[in-house]
């Protein structure tokens, strides 16, 4: 049986990545989804795509950092079809660098949208799915909520902190109908890397393909975003609570769980290498706020 069939779904960073891939994948698996982003032409295109294949779909651009936004978004829906049955809070950004050259316009714009975006989605859907007394949840967190992450301490600390509210919400909802998943994927191949912004040292993506490699710690081989697709919402279908993937991931969540150290002197070779590049572009060298994915 297909759970999706007939359901209404919203994805917020519908236009692009992991997200459009959601959409096109929940539109074959028969459901009604809401193109959310923060850049209407992208959210325009994507609702196109999935008319053309049949499916039905409504973009809306929406900021997720603002939480009247949001709001407005959750409530439009519900007041169009009459209930919201999927919630998948999956607009996300960058900006990586050294500590030392962030400021905290550059944290609070990543928690604004990497961490607050989740929790004004929640916060507006959460009341009504209970009331309804059914409606599932589902949160994109990352691998970088397993491991240190330097070089991304926003990121790291915003994912590590969605898994803490998906948790707690998910034992909270639990009594109420709702269900809620957090979502760690790793190694996808999105707009994440080229849409990131870095501060005093130069983009990932803009290095020669050996100094990506080293630095970024990435396989050749990643995953591509509609197979991320398929495996989250066959996770979501079966409710569970982590969807962790692809299995490199688990692996190394648990190597490091088990031996923390030589893990951590990886990632510290890694951020070395990095750092060598400190320095040598302008201080804010690509787009220092980056943008939502």
């Amino acid at each position: 049986m297909n759970l999706y069939t007939d359901k209404v779904a919203i994805v917020t960073g519908g236009g692009s990545g992991i997200g459009e891939a959601l959409c096109l994948e929940l539109a074959r698996r028969g459901a009604r989804v809401v193109v959310a982003d923060i850049n209407e032409a992208d959210a325009d295109r994507v609702a196109a795509a999935l008319a053309d294949l049949g499916g039905r779909a409504k973009a809306s651009a929406v900021d997720v950092s603002d939480e009247q936004d949001v709001r407005r978004l959750v409530e439009d829906t519900v007041g169009e079809h009459g209930r919201l049955d999927y919630l998948f809070n999956n607009a996300g950004m960058a900006i990586g660098g050294d500590i030392r050259d962030l400021t905290l316009e550059h944290w609070r714009r990543v928690l604004d949208v990497d961490l607050y975006g989740a929790l004004h989605g929640v916060l507006a859907a959460y009341p009504i799915m209970a009331g309804q007394g059914y409606g599932h949840i589902v949160n994109t967190s990352s691998a970088a909520a397993f491991f240190p992450d330097p070089g991304s301490a926003p990121y790291c600390t915003a994912k590590h902190a969605l898994m803490g509210l998906s948790g707690s919400l998910r034992l909270e909802a639990a009594d109420l109908g709702v269900k809620v998943s957090v979502v760690c994927p790793g190694f996808v191949r999105s707009n994440v890397y080229r849409n990131a912004g870095v501060v005093n040292m130069p983009a990932v993506h803009a290095m020669d393909a050996r100094g990506r490699e080293r630095a970024a710690g990435a396989p050749a081989r990643m995953m591509p975003a509609a197979r991320a697709a398929q495996v989250i919402l066959d996770g979501v279908a079966r409710n569970r609570a982590e969807i962790v993937f692809p299995a490199r991931i688990r692996l190394g969540r648990l190597a490091y769980r088990l031996f923390p150290r030589p893990v951590e002197r990886q990632l510290l070779r890694q951020w070395r290498l990095l750092r060598g590049y400190r320095g040598r572009t302008r201080r804010s060298s690509h787009c220092p706020f980056g943008r939502q994915e």
